[in-house]
């Protein structure tokens, strides 16, 4: 048996510790809230799990809301060329696997209890920097989970994969009640509307505490008519703002959110974050070291949805890699080595990400999204990219192999 700490008590956080106790570990986590301070809190963010992640998080029997959580069983990416004026073209297909998205509120309380419950220690406090070094000397391994507080910046950015300074987009997220449905497919489908230069706007089927709820989110260019949410603290105040916006450029989602209600007093999230990659280890004390996870030192802007997948997936290769050590220590090559086998799968989710950031998208990346609004097959590869952008490196990521996949879904075509 060793003994673990985490510090943060998110998706991967809680989900390694839970993995860990059920292998007989002896793990504490310390969290900044109780069950029922998040609970009752505002939300967190706008997860969204595709097949492989939600996969992970059976295998350890901690999917406890399939049966409530609505499907979203495809993607709709529309791109809106005029404010206002309907989209002439849109990607649009079915996932091999639904995904799902459950109030992160709603799952982390829940897996906090189950921890304890399960023979888990939880500490609910704040940790700083400070108290680093004694943790570490506590324990076989402390790993950090906490990606948006100070904690992040105790590992180095890593300025290889760090192109940003600033944020990308101004963000703000409201759960709702009462927002209808897309038309046909579109009703169990994720929506997005992408506006060239000014954002995004999502609609995301979700669950909240009181019932399935759609999430709206906004993604907008600085400085751009979308970055308009400073000072907005309220869910009512936000959704009113959200309304005047859609009757303006998107008035098709404006009828379908006009009878909408913010889900809770908790039900918005505004802000902006700075995309980064950190250098996963960090010195502590002297011959002290710390190992990061998730958020904490590969955080990404949330326009692609892989936030939650990606801290399942570190999770598993974390877990993975301390079952494998046994009774060796915990050392900083082999913590090196652990993240190394989850930045295999991470680097891509990064790439593709910061590709969607960026404007405009490259040529040939343009060229594969216009023919895939006219190709369902084409279509049908790229949405299902989004369950594991590693799929990408194939034919996307790369300019000559995006051309040739281009030419063969044109020999189809004539032929």
């Amino acid at each position: 048996m060793r003994r673990i700490a985490i510090v943060g008590a998110g998706q991967a956080g809680l989900q390694l510790a839970l993995g860990l106790r059920a292998a007989g570990h002896e793990v504490t986590v310390l969290s900044a809230r109780t069950p029922q301070q998040i609970r009752d809190g505002r939300v967190l963010s706008t997860q969204l799990m595709y097949g492989p992640a939600l996969a992970l998080e059976r295998e350890l029997g901690l999917n406890l809301w399939d049966a409530q959580t609505p499907p979203v069983e495809g993607l709709r990416i529309s791109r809106v060329d005029a404010p206002g004026i309907p989209p002439e073209r849109s990607i649009s297909a079915a996932l091999d696997e639904p995904a799902r998205s459950v109030d992160q509120r709603v799952k982390t309380a829940r897996w906090l209890e189950l921890l304890e419950e399960r023979g888990g220690r939880v500490e609910y406090r704040n940790v700083v920097a400070e108290e680093l070094a004694d943790l570490a000397a506590a324990h076989d391994l402390t790993l950090i989970a906490s990606g948006h507080g100070p904690l992040g910046h105790v590992f180095g950015r890593d300025e290889r994969h760090s192109p940003y300074e600033v944020p990308k987009r101004a963000l703000a997220c409201i759960y709702v009640h009462g927002a209808r449905p897309g038309p046909g497919t579109a009703a169990t489908y994720l929506r997005m509307c992408a506006f060239p230069g000014t954002g995004e706007f999502l609609v995301l089927p979700a669950l909240t505490a009181s019932g399935p709820c759609d999430i709206l989110l906004w993604e907008g260019c600085p400085g751009g008519p979308f970055d308009c949410w400073q000072g907005v603290d309220d869910p009512a105040a936000a959704l009113e703002r959200t309304l005047q916006l859609l009757r303006s450029y998107a008035p098709w989602e404006y009828e379908l959110c006009a009878d909408a209600v913010p889900t809770d007093a908790g039900a918005l999230l505004t802000g902006a974050l700075v995309p980064v990659v950190r250098h996963p280890v960090a010195e502590v004390a002297p011959g002290s070291y710390v190992l990061g996870m998730a958020d904490a030192v590969v955080l990404n802007d949330p326009i692609t949805g892989q936030g939650s997948n990606n801290a399942a997936r570190c999770a598993d290769r974390y877990l993975q890699s301390v079952l494998e050590r046994g009774d060796r220590p915990f050392d900083r090559a082999w913590m090196h080595e652990t993240f190394a086998g989850w930045w295999e799968h991470a680097r891509h989710t990064t790439a593709f990400t910061n590709m969607v950031l960026d404007a405009p998208m490259p040529e040939h990346v343009q060229h594969v999204l216009a023919a895939a609004a006219e190709h369902p097959a084409l279509a049908h590869r790229y949405v299902n990219g989004f369950a594991d952008p590693a799929r990408y490196q194939e034919w996307l990521m790369d300019a000559d192999r995006a051309e040739a996949c281009l030419a063969v879904v044109a020999g189809r075509a004539a032929g």
